[in-house]
């Protein structure tokens, strides 16, 4: 039986003989993979991984730097267009997370003083998190500094090769959903 692929790869970036950008030592260790189909849909998978944990970690440098996580500059981020507030449930789906993970969050930023609970005026047992007025001017300083480091990460990657790039994100999250969200 083959050994599992497993991330992350340190390697190098290289191009390879078509010119496209490769991981030579994650193409090494899938050698194995005898279907070329098959490979080049590993590899490609691998890539993705790898590209969304430095994104994370990216990500998550850039939330330190504003005493945050990721998590509660994400929640902040979505709140920061919801002035009114989101529903909890509906928060943990907008965050793609789960409803546990979501209280955790909202809880810790309550306490921090940038969010406040509020109940829902048409359903008393609905309960909605928006931001308070710490909250609003914590984003508010932190938003534009994450709209460049964004912004900076796709600076060699053309307009429409970013419009591809969400097109087959998409596509991927579309198909896993079609397999029921399982590898």
């Amino acid at each position: 039986m083959n050994e599992p692929i497993i991330q992350p790869y340190s390697g190098n970036i290289v191009a390879d003989t078509d010119g496209l950008l490769c991981m030579p030592e994650a193409r090494a260790r899938m050698s194995a993979i005898t279907d070329p189909d098959h490979r080049r849909a590993v590899e490609a998978l691998a890539a993705l991984r790898w590209a969304g944990k430095e994104l994370h970690m990216a990500t998550e440098r850039l939330a330190e730097k504003h005493d945050l996580s990721e998590g509660r500059l994400q929640v902040l981020m979505i709140l920061k267009h919801h002035p009114n507030g989101v529903a909890l449930g509906e928060l943990a789906r907008m965050g793609n997370t789960s409803a546990r993970n979501m209280t955790w969050l909202i809880d810790h930023l309550e306490q921090d003083g940038l969010v406040v609970r509020v109940q829902d005026p048409s359903d008393r047992r609905s309960v909605h998190a928006r931001l308070s007025e710490g909250g609003l001017a914590s984003i508010e300083k932190v938003w534009e500094s994450v709209i460049q480091t964004q912004s900076h990460l796709t600076n060699e990657i053309s307009p429409s090769e970013l419009d591809q790039f969400r097109h087959l994100c998409l596509r991927m999250v579309e198909s896993i959903r079609k397999q029921g969200g399982a590898l």
